[in-house]
């Protein structure tokens, strides 16, 4: 009996320190993502403006010369990154990079916050098209019959053909292209300021300068009409519409329209970076949002990114219909090549390359004096990604997170 009892024990000893499936299973998956993890950041090609056009083919060249993600963050003066990627229907990793803030030496995580920039347009499209499908906007009627604290000037160029949401989203509309100063002696400038290009506003107002629907011309004012149009819609703030419509059905913790950020959020904020490599106090604008006011992180974006991807599929409907997904991702234009040096065309407020199963859907963002974020999915494979630095972005950032994008390109869909 005392040996049987002796057997028993020892039997219940060795199962139970036995991994069930599900742990096997769990740990096999958490050395496969290691793996993966491992290959991005030591597959990254070398890009240059000549080369990148061929970003997500590359030749057996760049392939054999590929570069560690460390070499290139140093390359392009980048202090520091963090990723988020997609795959499977979640968020599968996240990890940061280097530092937050020269003078601190504080270290980027994954919940440090950075600036979206012009990524923040394809939020402000998702949230749109929610009104569309709502039934309370029309992709193509005059924005002016639902405007009403403020209306697009009428001129030459408009007496036949008319500004809607659709050439708003496309950069379609005949607005300039615009960046934001202010007269800092003055008060903040007001949306309106911003629209008409008043002080304390600095910049050129929302007037037509083509016809609309003639020609594609990237312009930042025209997702601050799509702004003031959805506030008078729904009576509520942008910063609300995005909680609303957004950032609390998909759970986004960190990520906001308001700056300054609070206290809390403001110990995660990183700081960017010139192109001397020095620590910069951000240059937000505090009233125009929708064209570049998001503050977030790379899991955040990946979050709606990957429900964008399961809306495509028709797995998840939290925002957009499959049926609205599908418009977002279909060609409404092509891109001047002159303002934007990638294959990409245009949807309804993102920007698309390939098709079928190589159908790509992207936005990048750069904000002065330092600041970078690139948004990937790849629908038909179900993965994605984002990158965001505090480098210097408009040629150093961009191709920074662009070659980090080919990398896991090459890692989880080649």
């Amino acid at each position: 009996m005392y040996k049987l009892i002796m057997a028993s024990t020892v039997l219940l000893i060795i199962c139970s320190c036995s991994p069930s499936v599900e742990q096997r299973i769990s740990l096999e998956q958490r050395i496969s993502v290691e793996q993966r993890i491992d290959r991005v950041e030591n597959s990254l090609i070398e890009l240059g403006f000549e080369t990148v056009m061929s970003l997500f083919q590359p030749d057996s060249v760049q392939l054999a010369n590929s570069r560690t993600l460390a070499e290139r963050m140093e390359h392009y003066g980048t202090p520091g990154v963090s990723i988020a990627v997609v795959n499977g229907n979640e968020v599968e990793w996240s990890k940061a990079y280097g530092i937050m803030d020269k003078n601190t030496g504080s270290p980027v995580t994954t919940e440090t916050i950075f600036e979206a920039a012009s990524t923040s347009k394809l939020i402000t499209a998702v949230m749109a098209l929610h009104f569309v499908e709502k039934g309370l906007l029309e992709l193509d009627k005059n924005v002016n019959t639902y405007l009403k604290s403020w209306q697009i000037p009428e001129n030459e160029y408009t007496s036949e053909e008319k500004i809607t949401l659709r050439r708003l989203l496309t950069h379609q509309a005949g607005f300039p292209v615009t960046n934001y100063n202010r007269d800092i002696s003055m008060r903040n400038p007001t949306l309106i300021d911003v629209l008409n290009g008043e002080r304390p506003a600095m910049n050129s107002p929302a007037i037509p300068e083509y016809i609309p629907g003639t020609k594609w011309q990237y312009s930042n004012i025209g997702y601050n009409v799509i702004q003031l149009l959805l506030q008078e819609l729904s009576g509520k703030s942008f910063q609300e519409i995005a909680e609303e419509v957004v950032f609390k059905p998909l759970g986004m913790k960190n990520s906001t329209f308001i700056y300054p950020l609070d206290a809390e959020r403001t110990k995660r904020e990183a700081m960017p970076h010139d192109t001397n490599g020095n620590s910069r106090q951000p240059s937000m604008a505090p009233t125009a949002l929708a064209q570049g006011g998001l503050m977030t992180t790379p899991t955040d974006l990946a979050i709606v990114t990957n429900e964008l991807i399961r809306s495509y599929q028709g797995t998840s409907a939290k925002i957009l219909s499959q049926e609205m997904t599908k418009q977002l991702f279909t060609k409404e234009s092509d891109i001047d090549r002159r303002t934007m040096p990638l294959p990409f065309t245009d949807g309804l407020g993102a920007f698309l390359m390939g098709e079928g199963r190589d159908l790509l859907f992207a936005h990048p963002g750069s904000n002065n004096p330092g600041s970078l974020c690139f948004l990937v999915g790849w629908p038909e494979h179900g993965t994605g990604a984002v990158v965001m630095t505090n480098g210097p972005g408009l040629v150093n950032g961009f191709l920074m997170a662009l070659e980090i994008a080919a990398a896991i390109d090459i890692v989880y869909n080649k």
